[in-house]
This record gives C-alpha cells, sequence and structure tokens, in this order.
C-alpha cells in the first residue's frame, strides 16, 4: 500500500468516526460530548468511566457507537459482588471436565473482546479483582487452572457507574480509568420535549448509520496516533496546568500524565492534525479529576489556556468560591457584625466580578463558543450575592437584584 493510499485511508477512517459521533450524538440528546470522548479513548486506547445516576442513557450510548465497529467483538456485563471471575473470563468447560481435563470457555467472553462495557464498575467482586485489574491494564488473564497467562485483544473498555467506589480495592480500579465523564438526565428543554417526542414517534425515521472496521481503528491506534507531534509550547502549557492544579491541591500521577498524551494525539487526530494543539488541552477536564467535586475546578483551569478570556473566567470563579467559603466560615462563627461589615464590602466586589463575567460569556456568544461554562459562572455568583445579601444582610430574596446581563 503506497503512502497516498494509506493516508485516503486515514482521511475516509476519520471523516467516517467524525459522522458515527454525529449520528450518535441525534440519537442520544447532549451526549455529544460522551460520544466523542468514547471514540477518542478507542483511538488512545485507553478506558473510559461514565458516571451517573440510572437512567442516563450510559450502556444505550455505548452499545449504539461500539455496534458501529464492523468485525470488533463487543461484550458487555453487569458486575455484582457476587460475580465469579468464570462469569467474565469464561466458565469452565463442563464437558472436558467429566473426561478429566480442567479449562475454561473462553470464546464469548471477556477474554475474547475487542471492545468491554462493564456496567456496575465498583461491584466487582473480591474474587475477580485481581483479575479485572491485570486485564485492564496489562489485557492478560491468568487462567483458573494456572499456566501461562492469556493475552487479550481489548482494545477499550468502558465502565458505567451510579457511585463511586469508596475502599482501597476499587479504587485501584478507578485509577485504570484514564477518561471520566459525568453523565446527568437530560438539562435543555429541547432536547427533553425531542426525548417526549420520540416516544410517541418511536424515533421518527432511522438514522444514517455509518461503521468503520476494525481493522483501520487498530491500524491508526498503533501507528499514527502515537506519531501525532507534541509541540514544545504545548508541552510548556501541560506543564503549566500541572503547576496550576497543584497549587489547588488536585494532583494526578506521572502514569496518568502519560497516558493523557495519547488522549491528546487522539483527540488531535481526529481533527485532522498531525501535531497536537493547545486546543486539544480541552480533553484533559475529563481525564485529570478525581472526584466530582474537583471537577469544575480543573474544567476552569484548563479553560484558562485555551483563551484569555477564559483564564480571567477561572479567576473570577475561584474569586467567588473565596468569597463562599468566607461566608459561611463567618456564619458559623456567628458574630453578626463582623458579618455585616464584610458582606458590605463583598457586595461590591461580588457585583464586580459578575459584570466581568458577564462581558466574558458575551464575547464568548460572539464568538460562537458553547455558553455553558459561562452562564454556569454567572449562575453560581448569582447564589453566593443572594446568599450574601439575605443571610448577612438581611434582604427579603424577592428584593435582590440580577447580576449582569442574563440570556
Amino acid at each position: 500500500m503506497t503512502q497516498d493510499s494509506t493516508r485516503q485511508d486515514s482521511a475516509a477512517l476519520r471523516a467516517d468516526l467524525n459522522a458515527v459521533i454525529g449520528e450518535v450524538a441525534a440519537i442520544y440528546h447532549e451526549r455529544d460530548t460522551e460520544a466523542r470522548m468514547i471514540t477518542v479513548g478507542v483511538l488512545a486506547q485507553q478506558h473510559t468511566l461514565l458516571l451517573g445516576p440510572p437512567g442516563t442513557g450510559k450502556s444505550a450510548i455505548v452499545r449504539e457507537l461500539t455496534g458501529r465497529i464492523e468485525s470488533g467483538r463487543y461484550w458487555e456485563i453487569l458486575l455484582s459482588k457476587f460475580t465469579a471471575p468464570t462469569a467474565i473470563f469464561g466458565p469452565i468447560d463442563v464437558g472436558a471436565l467429566a473426561q478429566g481435563t480442567y479449562r475454561q470457555i473462553l470464546d464469548g467472553h471477556a477474554t475474547t473482546a475487542h471492545v468491554a462495557f462493564l456496567d456496575e464498575i465498583f461491584k466487582c467482586s473480591a474474587a475477580a479483582l485481581n483479575s479485572m485489574l491485570a486485564y485492564l491494564n496489562e489485557r492478560i488473564y491468568h487462567p483458573e487452572s494456572g499456566g501461562a497467562p492469556i493475552s487479550c485483544p481489548l482494545v477499550s473498555a468502558v465502565c458505567a457507574s451510579n457511585e463511586l467506589g469508596e475502599d482501597e480495592a476499587t479504587a485501584a480500579l478507578y485509577d485504570r480509568l484514564l477518561i471520566r465523564m459525568e453523565v446527568d438526565y437530560l438539562a435543555e428543554a429541547d432536547s427533553f420535549d425531542r426525548l417526549l417526542m420520540s416516544a410517541v414517534t418511536g424515533g421518527g425515521q432511522a438514522p444514517t448509520r455509518t461503521t468503520v472496521e476494525l481493522t483501520g481503528l487498530l491500524q491508526v491506534a498503533a501507528h499514527e496516533i502515537p506519531a501525532v507531534d507534541l509541540p514544545a509550547p504545548v508541552r510548556e502549557a501541560i506543564r503549566d496546568v500541572r503547576s496550576d492544579l497543584r497549587q489547588r491541591e488536585i494532583t494526578s500521577s506521572d502514569r496518568r500524565w502519560k497516558q493523557a498524551v495519547r488522549v491528546l494525539q487522539a483527540a488531535a487526530w481526529l481533527e485532522g492534525r498531525a501535531a497536537v494543539a493547545v486546543d486539544d488541552l480541552a480533553v484533559l477536564t475529563h481525564v485529570l479529576w478525581d472526584v466530582p467535586s474537583n471537577k469544575s475546578t480543573v474544567s476552569r483551569v484548563i479553560r484558562g489556556y485555551l483563551s484569555p478570556d477564559d483564564r480571567d473566567l477561572a479567576n473570577l470563579e475561584d474569586q467567588v468560591d473565596r468569597i463562599a467559603a468566607e461566608l459561611d466560615k463567618l456564619i458559623a462563627d456567628g458574630d453578626e457584625d463582623e458579618l455585616r461589615t464584610w458582606a458590605v464590602n463583598r457586595n461590591v466586589e461580588l457585583a464586580q466580578v459578575a459584570k466581568r463575567i458577564s462581558a466574558i460569556r458575551d464575547v464568548a456568544s460572539r464568538g460562537g463558543r458553547a455558553l455553558a461554562p459561562y452562564q454556569q459562572a454567572a449562575d453560581r455568583a448569582q447564589q453566593v450575592y443572594t446568599r450574601l445579601l439575605s443571610e448577612a444582610l438581611g434582604v427579603a430574596p424577592d428584593k435582590i437584584p440580577a447580576l449582569g446581563r442574563r440570556r
């Protein structure tokens, strides 16, 4: 195969993958980011966690996406604390056992899958835990009968859970899941309306169904994505992100940072670039958070490297958080005079913060950027402002003005 034909095949695969992402996002509203990041995870040969309540379509979107991979073997399981290793990796061959031979039936189980969906991953039984860790990290399975480990063709696993694990055993599993995404119920009225109508119409006309070949995916993952360049300016930005997060007491292991590079390369390749760009750092918002409570901090720190306005927004959000923490402390201390004096000063500061957030949001709107992060910052400032006036200065909630301009 010539170099030109290889490039053409690569471009066709890229176009098909982007078509798949678009088609799946059209079926599952407000899930375009999830569809893209699962695809990036497959290209980067890394694992993805979907964290969220039941009924948010976690399993459905995985099945729809992975069902577009021709020749790829898909396997899924709902785990529980009673799940035996043989239920995951292959049951005992009873017929062979009757002949005095102990072996497992591996075909059709995790051991032969290219993509695996592991539902309720943190309920993995203690008996299966070590085998699962080796499976996710090293792509091997140690058979029940002993002997040499079995190499597994796993490209990527997508795991789902309604909640995070709370013990050291599940922490080891959690560490194997590089891409982490919270999936919530639909937020936009239009999306919810389309959901209701899909129940009436049965989903409407069958959408276009683009597929991709496993062989092409494996070729790109093995050869093209590792060759995507990581230029010096991007490396410098990554070092700065790491430093900024450390200052906020959010740290990631060296292994996670190294694996994150492959995710950046996959994201750049999917956009048709031969080198990672600073804009690709946006995918790290789904890699560097450890617990949901620090996800928003990671997101705004990274956004600060995507544009000067977003860097200002990150600092403004930090300022709002600091005022909220001070308010909580003063209320807990119970000194009403000190609280009132403090609130009078912070009232002006919050109004200025909200005005700047509104201006940044307007610039983002004119630039065609998604407004959700900016509106969330404005809503957070309004929430703290309302608390400050009502709880510290005794202003009736219905008399509190709206900060900034709302769209």
